[in-house]
């Protein structure tokens, strides 16, 4: 079985800091990319957030990401790692093309993924749709928009989406929010937006050229179907963390985000973890790209702790398949 110092899970902006940092450390470290390429921002076009990266598009940052890794000696296979087993070390891992690895240190930067409508016109993500405001907001300056949802974040989103668009309207299945009673207080005192009770999204209507131009609505109580111009729709119905794999193997909260401490550190010894599989607070690339980079600086510090200390498994490649 082949046997690595650092195995990354997950190929976003955590997964692609923890590679470059793992890699300077000359830990020669393998990431495994999983399904998407990109993570959250494969699910937008346009990035003007992101500090020292002016040209702006959200792809172009995934790639020249990907190569800094890869320059500093991350070894990147686009693989799917389908088992994990923690209990013994160095960890064992098996992928969705029948590999077998194991890894002296993990660090897991799976992400999260949001939860999406499943309806048709969904596709059109970087034409009107988004799942991030804050990624996006400020491409629709002056314009009319919707938000689907009534938690905390389709709320906070919703006010944040005021400051650039002209209009905001809440689309909800209810009627009335399940945010928190403040930030109910200061979006209904917000002249910009509006609300779309007990209603939700049948069809987002659009095409790739021209991108959103409306949604098609349904009443739930009366079942009314009706057209509602919008240059963009925003989804906030929540995001589900990728940690289905860890179920079980390692420590999570309520809503199943891995629990890590200040130095990325699960509740497994030589397992970290960077980026929105544990962060449901953020989410934004840069902050994701931090927790990465810690990650392998706290994963190159545990493997030369354990080095000076003769660790079973460290100094020896393990021979056993």
């Amino acid at each position: 079985m082949e046997i690595r110092n650092v195995v990354i899970i997950g190929a976003g902006p955590a997964g692609f800091a923890a590679g470059l940092y793992a890699g300077r450390a000359q830990l020669e470290p393998l990431l495994f990319t999983g399904p998407e390429i990109g993570g959250q921002l494969s699910l937008t076009l346009d990035i003007e957030n992101y500090p020292g990266y002016a040209a702006g598009d959200a792809p172009g940052l995934i790639q020249t990401m990907r190569q800094q890794a890869e320059q500093f000696g991350t070894e990147i296979r686009e693989d799917l790692v389908t088992e994990v087993d923690l209990d013994r070390h160095p960890f064992r891992l098996k992928t969705a093309s029948g590999a077998e690895v194991g890894a002296k240190a993990l660090i897991i930067c799976t992400g999260s993924s949001p939860r999406k409508l499943n309806v048709p016109g969904e596709e059109l993500v970087g034409k009107g749709v988004s799942y991030c405001a804050t990624c996006d907001g400020f491409f629709f300056r002056g314009k009319r928009v919707v938000v689907v949802g009534g938690g905390d974040a389709a709320i906070e989103e919703g006010l944040f989406l005021t400051r650039f668009a002209s209009e905001v309207h809440v689309v909800h299945r209810r009627d009335q929010l399940r945010a928190n009673r403040t930030l109910q207080e200061r979006a209904f005192k917000n002249d910009k937006m509006k609300f779309i009770w007990n209603t939700v999204v049948e069809e987002i209507l659009g095409d790739p050229e021209k991108g959103v131009s409306a949604v098609r609505l349904r009443n739930v109580r009366t079942d009314e179907v009706f057209e509602f111009p919008t240059d963009g729709v925003f989804i906030f119905i929540g995001h589900v963390p990728n940690t289905e794999l860890f179920r079980g193997k390692l420590e999570m909260d309520a809503q199943g985000y891995l629990i890590v401490d200040r130095l990325q550190r699960t509740s497994r010894e030589g397992v970290f973890a960077g980026g929105d599989v544990h962060d449901h607070v953020f989410r934004q690339a840069i902050t994701a790209a931090g927790a990465g980079a810690a990650a392998a600086i706290s994963a190159e510090r545990w493997l030369a702790e354990m080095e000076g200390r003769g660790y079973p498994g460290l100094t020896d490649l393990v021979q056993e398949s």
